[in-house]
């Protein structure tokens, strides 16, 4: 793969206002310099989940302002890595230009949980807590010597691996 400047990395969900957006935050924090982070919904909402913004303050990631997007609005911009999120968001994705590097790295929607907002933020937290674990074995990699399938395949894993450790 192509070191000489910053990979650019998708996230993409259906409402691109809950885990999308706090991936892209958390990359966009965590991989400064090595990947340019972005994130898209196919049903974008009409704004990100206050929930989603206090669980990323609690990280030292200030990200108000930011607004939910559509993959309508990225789908011609050069990705080099395109993450799912999201079931439904796997199954709907579009095809990109260039051929990036795909991986689906699924996770419950924290926006349909219930109880208090206590309860809520608490789930919202585990949701951050679980994609910073998953950037990090991501950023571990050293994607800039792997060949594309190679870090296809390591990629998958990371989303494969937790996975199967929630159940």
């Amino acid at each position: 793969m192509n070191a000489s400047r910053p990979f650019r990395l998708l996230f993409l969900c259906t409402g691109n206002s809950a885990r999308s957006q706090i991936a892209e935050a958390l990359l966009a924090h965590k991989g400064r310099g090595r990947f340019i982070a972005g994130s898209a919904g196919s049903h974008p909402a009409p704004e990100v989940n206050p929930l989603a913004i206090a669980a990323l303050d609690e990280h030292g990631i200030p990200w108000q302002g930011h607004r939910p997007r559509s993959v309508d609005d990225v789908i011609g911009e050069k990705w080099d890595f395109v993450i799912t999120v999201c079931d439904r968001a796997k199954e709907a994705c579009p095809i990109f230009p260039g051929q990036p590097v795909f991986a689906h790295w699924g996770l419950p929607d924290p926006a349909e949980a219930t109880g208090t907002r206590e309860e809520r933020l608490r789930v919202f937290r585990d949701t951050a807590v679980q994609l910073a674990r998953r950037i990090d074995l991501m950023l571990a990699l050293p994607v800039e010597k792997l060949e594309r399938h190679v870090a296809e395949e390591r990629l998958r894993a990371i989303g494969e691996e937790s996975h199967a450790r929630r159940r």
